[in-house]
């Protein structure tokens, strides 16, 4: 005869991540405005107290949920253009090899951050993600200027950051088959030849 299963109980560290789990699916898909408290109580299997015991706020869930998506997002990049023998122009363009998985449609329905920014303008956690993308851009630029005839490290940063802001926000509208597909084409165009 077997004994009856008793429901395991979460820990407070295991609920609060059960919840931006759930956070994550909710507001990424269906918008952070669209999507209530309650409702993501309700399918974590919680009470909206519960909830805000970990999370003060609706404001304080958003932005540990951006915070989350960011970190994230920082492990991907890096990765990405690891230092790993690689030249820089190297590194950048695999930044632009790994984009094209990152943004298909079953994945993608575009940039979490500027999302965001469209519903909060200004969110300090999508700001600072942004000004990151930017920096190791720069970054790269630099070390990319140490070996070839880069006339402007900051404008090749920019320009590579446009290029990659401009997949994310075309990638919902016109598909992974629109402008997107061709992000890695103008980055590599965007760079010296010689590296």
């Amino acid at each position: 005869m077997s004994r009856p299963r008793v429901a395991q109980r979460r820990t407070s560290e295991q609920t609060r991540e059960l919840v931006l789990e759930i956070a994550n699916e909710l507001f990424y898909w269906q918008g952070i405005r669209a999507v209530g408290v309650d409702r993501i109580a309700a399918a974590a299997g919680i009470a909206p107290t519960t909830l805000y015991r970990l999370f003060a706020s609706k404001d304080d869930l958003i932005t540990a949920y951006l915070a989350r998506a960011a970190d994230g997002y920082r492990q991907w990049f890096a990765a990405a253009a690891q230092a790993d023998g690689r030249s820089p122009r190297d590194r950048i363009l695999a930044v632009f090899d790994a984009l094209i998985p990152q943004i298909q449609p079953d994945r993608c329905r575009g940039c979490p951050f500027l999302m965001a920014l469209s519903e909060f303008p200004g969110h300090a956690q999508a700001v600072a993600v942004k000004r990151w993308v930017r920096e190791r851009f720069g970054e790269l630029a630099e070390e990319l200027a140490l070996v070839s005839p880069v006339e402007d490290p900051a404008l090749l940063a920019d320009r590579l950051t446009l290029i990659m802001e401009g997949a994310y926000a075309s990638v919902q509208a016109l598909g992974i088959d629109g402008p997107a597909r061709q992000a890695r084409n103008f980055a590599e165009a965007t760079l010296p030849v010689s590296a």
